[in-house]
């Protein structure tokens, strides 16, 4: 995965893959009493690939979590650390944010 991918997207990605676990898991459920060695051995190899996503999806949802929590105490030790510039970078952004608001 690449580096540059935001929390946001990560969050998307790992939502949607879910859905595609869940609808897989649905789809195993119902070819569940058909015959036949081509269906047996599909339904074999899509187990194994279900079980991979399903460890991957969780990997992937652990890094987010380790990276949203990381980005967190960052900005809880900036903000010990540095106050009055918070306050400064929030002042900022708040006469923005009016700015913006007061133009419509």
């Amino acid at each position: 995965m690449s580096e540059q991918m935001t929390a946001a997207s990560k969050d998307k990605l790992v939502s949607d893959l879910k859905v595609v676990i869940a609808d897989t898991e649905e789809l195993l459920r119902a070819t569940t009493g058909l015959a036949g060695e081509k269906v047996g051995e599909l339904r074999e190899r899509l187990g194994v690939r279900l079980r991979d996503a399903k460890e991957r999806v969780i990997d992937l949802e652990h890094a987010v979590i380790d990276k949203t929590k990381a980005a967190a105490r960052a900005t809880d030790d900036f903000v010990h650390d540095e106050p009055w510039k918070a306050v400064g970078v929030a002042a900022v952004l708040g006469l923005a944010l009016g700015v913006l608001i007061g133009r419509r």
